[in-house]
């Protein structure tokens, strides 16, 4: 149930527009994950190829973490309520963490690379939402997102290439 202070107008049905709003906290919630696990990997990279990954990842978390604010207003739009708390995104979210005090490198990178696709999985699964509720604001934009995070995975994967 939505406070009647935070009602935003919009013509968008509802009932339909929630379940976008579902989808879209639900892939926040594992944008602030992916975020704060690129993070973690960016601050404790070792090895060979240190630089390359510390910079790839570094860019990475900060494009993460710039949608994150495009998702929650995007769902403020259309009326609803986003995350308000970390309990909020460990509830939601799809993508594990990684407490481990060490990770190897090429562990780090399919990690995120994995976790990447599980987040395109979700911001799909918000698009489909957001179309069938006629809401092409939020499926155009989710395009984008998609592609980037797609983009992420793919640089993920060419950099632990062997050979």
């Amino acid at each position: 149930m939505t406070n009647p202070a935070l009602d935003t107008p919009t013509d968008l049905p509802n009932n339909k527009v929630a379940s976008v709003a579902d989808g879209l906290n639900a892939a926040l919630a594992d944008c602030f994950t992916l975020y704060l696990k690129t993070k973690n990997f960016h601050w404790h990279v070792s090895g060979p190829h240190f630089r390359d990954y510390h910079l790839m990842l570094d860019d990475q978390a900060s494009q993460i973490l710039a949608v994150t604010d495009v998702i929650a207003e995007r769902v403020r739009k259309t009326g609803n309520t986003t995350l308000r708390s970390i309990g909020d995104i460990s509830r939601r979210t799809a993508i594990k963490d990684n407490d481990k005090d060490f990770v190897k490198p090429d562990d780090m990178l399919a990690e995120l690379r994995d976790d990447n696709l599980k987040l395109v999985e979700r911001l799909r699964e918000a698009r489909e939402a957001a179309e069938d509720a006629g809401d092409t604001a939020t499926s155009s934009l989710a395009d984008d997102w998609i592609d980037e995070a797609e983009e992420r995975a793919w640089f993920l994967f060419e950099a632990a290439r062997k050979g």
